[in-house]
């Protein structure tokens, strides 16, 4: 049981959703210089033409892209299928895309419902749904296919902020995980979610402008996630050592959500 083998991603196929950019290309990136072969998604085809042309420059493993919009359902089918015509199988889904929309209560709109649910929540499922059967082509009982999914510690806890649509779908996106770990451990495929906290990225941005250091402040280990951390959680989740996880939600924050608050 060295580490070499323990945590060997060589040669597996990834799909990573929203892999251009933010956590999504952490992910990618941690992939790609452990040996797998990466198929970033995403709606805009020159930010992912620009990433696959870094990612595989690292060497090791390789990084192609598949543009699709997952606002749009049909899209689901088309990157399913197109899928299947490249890789053939699928051994790692990162449902990664996400959206989110900050607004007071009282002028919250039924629109950021619509948008942000949509894509966080209903298109996880349906993608999981439409690339099922090749999770189970590259699936054996020993060596099971992953579905990894990328939540939210303010799924967990209230947040401060007004997102009241982004954390009611990654509360109930860690609970979809569970369900599909029940249903879908019978064909051999795990579920997992992971409940970032705050990481450098497009959403964050904002927020880590005005307020970093009270939210680094606000963490017992001082300091936000890095790419390692999370592209690290995942390699494990998606390797020999990570096999027998399955209907688990990582808290990877650096202990927030324990920590004491006077």
């Amino acid at each position: 049981m060295e580490n070499t083998s323990l945590f060997d991603v060589t040669g597996k196929i990834v799909l990573v959703t929203g892999g251009a950019k933010g956590i999504g290309r952490m992910i990618s990136q941690g992939f790609v210089q452990n040996g797998a072969t990466v198929y970033i998604s995403s709606r805009d085809a020159k930010a992912c033409d620009q990433a696959c042309k870094e990612l595989n420059a690292l060497g090791k493993g390789k990084a192609d892209f598949i543009t699709a919009d997952l606002y749009k359902e049909e899209e689901i089918t088309k990157l399913a299928a197109e899928l299947k015509k490249r890789a053939g199988k699928l051994d790692v889904l990162v449902n990664n895309s996400g959206s989110n929309w900050g607004e007071p209560y009282d002028t919250y709109p039924s629109a950021a419902w619509d948008r942000v649910l949509n894509l966080n929540l209903k298109r996880v499922f349906q993608l999981t749904q439409a690339v099922t059967p090749l999770l189970e082509e590259a699936a054996t009982s020993t060596s099971p296919s992953r579905i990894i999914n990328i939540g939210s510690v303010d799924g967990l806890r209230v947040p401060a902020l007004e997102t009241f649509a982004y954390s009611a779908s990654k509360a109930g996106l860690h609970h979809l995980s569970r369900v599909l770990a029940s249903h879908l451990g019978k064909r051999n495929i795990t579920s997992n979610t992971i409940a970032c906290g705050p990481f450098q990225s497009k959403m964050m941005k904002a927020t880590l402008e005005q307020f970093k250091d009270v939210i680094e402040g606000s963490i017992p280990l001082g300091r936000i996630g890095s790419p390692e951390d999370v592209a690290g959680t995942c390699i494990w989740l998606s390797s020999r050592a990570g096999a027998y996880v399955n209907g688990a939600t990582v808290a990877l924050d650096g202990g927030s959500l324990v920590g004491s608050k006077l």
